[in-house]
Formats: C-alpha cells, sequence, structure tokens
C-alpha cells in the first residue's frame, strides 16, 4: 500500500514539474501551509487519546490482515497530506527515486513504530499535541517554500 501511494505522489510530482519553476514552488508552500491547517484543526482542542476506535469484524489469518492493512492504508493515504507533500518534494527536487525511497522508508518507519509502540504512544502521546508538533512542522516547510520560491 505505502508503495503504491509513493508510486502515485511521485508521478504526480514529476509532472508537476513541467510547470515554470517560481509558481511552482508557490504551489508546493501553500500546500504545506495549507496542510499545517488541516492538520492544526486535527489537532483539536480534546484530551489526548479520544481517537474513535475503528469498528471492524474480527478477522484472523495471514492473507486476510495483510489484504485488511493493504486495502485500509492504500484508502486511508491516498490524497492525504504525506502524498501531497511527496508530490510537493518530487517536483522540486526533480528526483523521483530519491524521493520515493525517502518517502517510503518514513511510511514504513511509522508503521512499524505504530506496530510495535503504538499502545504505548496512544497511551503516553496526546494525539492532539502529535498533529500540532506535525502542523508547526508543514508551516515550517511551508514558510521555507515560500521564502526560496520569491528569493
Amino acid at each position: 500500500a505505502f508503495a503504491m501511494h509513493v508510486t502515485l505522489a511521485v508521478l504526480l510530482g514529476s509532472l508537476l514539474r513541467n510547470l515554470p519553476e517560481r509558481p511552482l514552488q508557490i504551489g508546493v508552500g501553500l500546500l504545506f501551509v495549507v496542510g499545517g491547517v488541516i492538520m492544526w484543526r486535527e489537532g483539536g482542542g480534546g484530551g489526548g487519546g479520544d481517537e474513535p476506535d475503528l469498528v471492524t469484524p474480527p478477522v484472523s489469518g495471514f492473507v486476510p490482515i495483510a489484504a485488511r492493512a493493504f486495502a485500509v492504508l492504500g484508502l486511508a493515504e491516498f490524497g492525504d497530506l504525506t502524498q501531497l507533500a511527496t508530490a510537493g518534494i518530487a517536483s522540486r527536487t526533480g528526483e523521483p527515486l530519491a524521493v520515493a525511497l525517502g518517502a517510503w522508508t518514513a511510511l514504513a518507519s511509522v508503521a512499524a513504530l505504530a506496530v510495535v509502540a503504538g499502545r504505548w504512544i496512544e497511551r503516553t502521546l496526546p494525539m492532539n499535541v502529535v498533529r500540532k508538533v506535525a502542523a508547526v512542522l508543514f508551516f515550517g516547510f511551508g514558510a521555507v517554500a515560500l521564502v526560496l520560491a520569491v528569493t
């Protein structure tokens, strides 16, 4: 699912690379800023760990569990902030293979961390704080991209 997600993002980014450089850089910067706004709003005001649990029927067996994980991740990640950020980075750098490898590695690392330490993270770190930190990072990336576009 992550490979599909990254491939689509890099292909989109490679197509965007054919656009004029300055408008493209401004667009990438704005995408990061919009991503930051969305992430900040999702960070909401509630306390930690108030995420609703997904209600899904129980599944057993390796193949059905793997298929469900692929479907859920493939759909959930399609068009999300990481895919937009990956497309933006691919368009700005012109290095689709390096961007794809970095994005896939990051997604796989986060997924591995979630699998290994998910419950602990959920109990220890309030999700609204995690989202706010991510929003600030997106704002920072957007600001850097916008400054670089106009200088």
